[in-house]
């Protein structure tokens, strides 16, 4: 089952490629200039995301696609990398998976030679991680 986390981070990751969120029903989009703000996702994501899990936004997806965000969020779909891309794609836990990965009409994409998506990192903690490697390393080979 896809998370809330998941899904958002689905959307994140595709927002960072152009792709737009279809709300009410195909009557509005929604793409947010910035997604990530440090450590974390930015003010204009959690509005759109806001927008997108409320009632009152009606059927929203991710343009390209024909599942809708509430499906994602049910237990009969996961997120998994796409096999031509690795960007995360929804997958069905029983059934046909879907005919499309978002990045069919992406001409460009896969491109190797520009940064991947990503989700937000908190620089401190990464930080940390490696200051204990290195002592665990160092400790290890004084031994």
């Amino acid at each position: 089952m896809a998370s809330q986390k998941d899904v958002k981070r689905y959307l994140a990751y595709w927002f960072q490629l152009g792709k737009k969120v279809v709300i009410n029903n195909g009557a509005a989009t929604l793409l947010p200039q910035k997604v990530i703000a440090g450590d974390h996702y930015s003010d204009e994501f959690e509005e759109c995301w806001q927008r997108i899990i409320s009632p009152e936004s009606g059927d929203c997806y991710l343009e390209g696609t024909h599942e809708t965000i509430a499906e994602l969020l049910t237990p009969a779909w996961d997120l998994s990398p796409c096999s031509r891309c690795s960007m995360p794609v929804p997958v069905k836990n029983m059934g046909m998976p879907p005919l499309l990965c978002p990045c069919f009409d992406l001409m460009s994409w896969p491109n190797t030679e520009l940064p991947a998506p990503r989700s937000p990192v908190n620089n401190q903690e990464q930080l940390r991680a490696i200051r204990d490697r290195l002592l665990n390393n160092l400790s290890s080979s004084s031994g």
